[in-house]
């Protein structure tokens, strides 16, 4: 309660400062206009822009205030129907992300990683620590389309493809997922499959765990012994389990207003077109670019904030 109180002691006091700035400014600016100082004014510009900046790095702030957004997460990312077409763009939503991580400071670990039958990735979980990580990745949870002319057709055809990407909370001790009984959890031991040295692909480390009331499955093979893949896959159970919970209560929310929202998996919320012109586009937003190599290579800031702007319209009773 207190740390609460001191965080938003601070954020009153930087909105109080902005604003006096801000004052200054404009008294400046009518003296200006009132004497017609060009130089004046133009000492103004640099102060200008200061503000302005603050205004918007403040303003994206109050964004973040979710009861979990604080927290580190977890990204799932899981190859949908279309073969080798499908685990390549998985492979290059990894990379996408990871770049995002770099390019905040945020550290990562791949905590699980299934390989395609020829290339690319299958599925794979990623630990993200970072302040807010969750907070700004929840804005990517969804199916993301990819449109292209596929390196593995030899006619050169446009593919369409999908892949799911699931955002979780990396909470250590949620309070609302009490202690997970051991005969709720079918626990299966296998062999890990790709690099990770001798011991990693000589013994049985990699573990699945199985919530058997939900059938919610969690599972990680990349650390060394079997006991740690146990709690990474624990973490990532406890992460999956919690975000069921706040989608149960998003959909009360959502029926109590009135709203009905379609979760199919052909509800893809962006487009990614690389032919026949180049473009991203966000469906829940309309955000878009034309900069498609940025965008894969980590350049997603405008659209996460574009997309928290709207849940937190839709969430102050507005329309988006």
């Amino acid at each position: 309660m207190l740390r609460a109180a001191d965080g938003l002691r601070d954020e009153l006091e930087a909105w109080n400062g902005l604003i006096n700035r801000a004052d200054e400014l404009a008294e400046l600016a009518e003296l200006a206009a009132d004497s017609g100082d060009a130089d004046l004014e133009a000492e103004m510009e640099p102060e200008f822009k200061a503000i302005e900046g603050d205004y918007e790095r403040m303003r994206t702030s109050l964004l973040f205030s979710g009861e979990y957004d604080d927290s580190d997460a977890f990204i799932s990312i899981s190859a949908g129907a279309g073969g080798t077409e499908a685990t390549d763009w998985a492979e290059m939503l990894l990379r996408m992300y990871l770049r995002w991580c770099e390019r905040r400071g945020f550290g990562t670990e791949i905590v699980d990683r299934l390989e395609g039958d020829e290339t690319g990735i299958k599925s794979a979980t990623v630990s993200v620590q970072g302040r807010r990580a969750y907070g700004w990745l929840r804005a990517e949870s969804g199916v993301h389309r990819l449109v292209r002319i596929s390196p593995y057709d030899s006619q050169s055809r446009r593919h369409t493809t999908f892949v799911q990407v699931e955002i979780l909370p990396e909470v250590a001790e949620a309070a609302e997922v009490e202690d997970i009984p051991d005969d709720e959890l079918k626990i299966d031991t296998y062999r890990a499959q790709g690099a990770g040295g001798q011991h990693v692909n000589k013994t049985d480390s990699a573990v699945r765990l199985t919530h058997i009331p939900t059938g919610i499955v969690a599972q990680s093979q990349n650390e060394r012994s079997q006991h740690q893949n146990r709690e990474a896959a624990m973490k990532i159970l406890r992460a999956r389990l919690l975000e069921r919970r706040l989608e149960e209560r998003e959909a009360e929310i959502r029926e109590l207003k009135g709203e009905h929202v379609d979760a199919g998996w052909g509800n893809q919320i962006r487009s990614y077109v690389l032919h026949p012109y180049q473009m991203v586009k966000d469906h829940r937003t309309e955000h878009e670019t034309g900069n498609t190599t940025a965008v894969l290579d980590g350049d997603l800031d405008a659209f996460m904030v574009a997309e928290l702007e709207r849940v937190a319209t839709v969430r102050e009773g507005g329309t988006a």
